[in-house]
């Protein structure tokens, strides 16, 4: 590729480093490591404790599906926190069974891939937009022109909140979810004060507003009014629980995050596919192509936005001759297993009709699977169906630039020019 995914060639990449995915995905560091330790071993730079790292796609589901072994109770990112805090921030996906079983039954109906399908119009309706934008400018940041518009319109949609709030809610999700990255917030969280909104989700100062926010949909809510799938997740579970106020909240937060990131770097990763191969904008664009289910699957596979979850071990166990001790960090690189040579055939390449994708990808294999995962997968397949129509040709311009995180990773900024039909 002219400008290829990621530019990353050290062996010896150092994840717990905010700055590990600047230069990209770092595959080789991924490859190393699965060939030579696929239990390994690492110190985290800034003196947290440090963290064992599971890269080998048959192992990932393994682990990934025994919860009972490691917890997601202390918090599914990288960095220490205290008990404190873990309760402060918590939101069901920072919980197991049965809590965690029973918030998610209660939105899962809502995001089930009969009900997503419902949306089709509506995406439809938004890209197409986006492009008649976009495409008469000829020249434009693809990230800023249509990945992260899409998800952004859309999840208000899904939430039931005015269209108009879309982008104040996108850019508080930014400053949460890309609090590493100084183009998204002004409070970079390894620049600030130790113990600077530690009792906020992601360690930022945007969920003050974003609570703000929340707190006037839970008022209107107890006031009898239906608002999108919110509702969903204040209703009781099978076992009588109901999410409280600061429950809530929390998973407002995550909503808004979660729910526009991970979709945005996909189709960023799609768009820069297309601008870097010919080839595969002309196979979209066969009469007789139809695979765009697979065709997404595999270019989410290919984007990984999400590199890892972590977990805790609640006991010693053996993995890889390796001891792992009750309370260790244990991360489930599921980028890593995205490029497993062993699970899926010529992974560094783009292959749109894979008979077989077993990618990892919204944690697939474990109780926490993305809620999200067949809204992203639909919108990632109707942008590539609209741009096969709306294109003759499309090509990066210029270096794209990834997002400042070792936990969410894609391409902030890719320019682009096209040729309309």
């Amino acid at each position: 590729m002219p400008f290829p995914f990621s530019r990353s060639t050290d062996p010896h990449v150092d994840l717990s480093s905010l700055d590990a995915f600047n230069e990209g995905a770092p595959f080789a560091t991924f490859d190393r490591m699965r060939r030579e330790e696929p239990m390994a071993w690492s110190e985290m730079a800034n003196g947290d404790r440090g963290f064992w790292s599971v890269t080998r796609h048959a192992d990932l589901l393994e682990l990934n599906r025994q919860a009972d072994l490691l917890s997601s109770a202390k918090g599914i990112r990288m960095e220490d926190q205290t008990d404190e805090e873990v309760e402060a921030r918590k939101t069901f996906q920072e919980s197991d069974a049965p809590h965690h079983r029973g918030f998610r039954a209660l939105v899962s109906k809502a995001f089930a891939k009969g009900t997503v399908a419902q949306f089709e119009d509506q995406i439809r309706a938004i890209v197409t937009d986006l492009l008649d934008v976009a495409l008469a400018e000829g020249e434009f940041d693809a990230v800023d022109r249509i990945a992260r518009r899409l998800p952004m319109q859309m999840l208000a949609q899904i939430m039931g909140v005015p269209q108009e709030d879309g982008p104040f809610l996108v850019e508080k999700g930014d400053a949460l979810i890309s609090n590493a990255d100084p183009d998204y917030t002004d409070f970079v969280v390894d620049q600030l004060d130790g113990d600077a909104y530690r009792m906020l989700p992601f360690r930022s100062p945007a969920a003050i507003e974003l609570f703000d926010y929340a707190n006037g949909l839970l008022d209107r809510m107890d006031a009898g009014e239906q608002i999108g799938v919110l509702n969903l997740v204040r209703e009781p579970t099978s076992t009588g629980a109901r999410m409280s106020r600061d429950e809530f909240r929390n998973f407002f937060c995550l909503l808004v995050a979660a729910g526009n990131d991970t979709t945005r770097y996909s189709i960023s990763a799609t768009i820069h596919a297309l601008a870097n191969d010919p080839a595969l904008l002309r196979q979209i664009q066969a009469d007789d192509f139809t695979g765009w289910e697979a065709a997404a699957d595999e270019m989410i596979r290919y984007a990984s936005p999400t590199t890892h979850f972590r977990r805790t071990a609640t006991r010693d166990f053996t993995f890889h001759d390796k001891q792992v001790k009750a309370g260790d960090k244990v991360l489930l690189w599921f980028m890593a297993g995205n490029r497993d040579a062993d699970a899926i055939a010529d992974p560094y390449t783009i292959d749109l009709t894979r008979p077989r994708n077993p990618f990892l990808s919204f944690g697939q294999g474990g109780p926490h699977i993305c809620l999200g995962m067949w809204l992203a997968k639909l919108e990632v397949a109707i942008v590539m169906q609209e741009l096969a129509k709306r294109l003759t040709a499309i090509e990066q311009v210029g270096e794209h630039a990834f997002l400042r995180s070792n936990f969410i990773h894609g391409i902030k900024y890719l320019p682009v020019r096209v040729t309309a039909r």
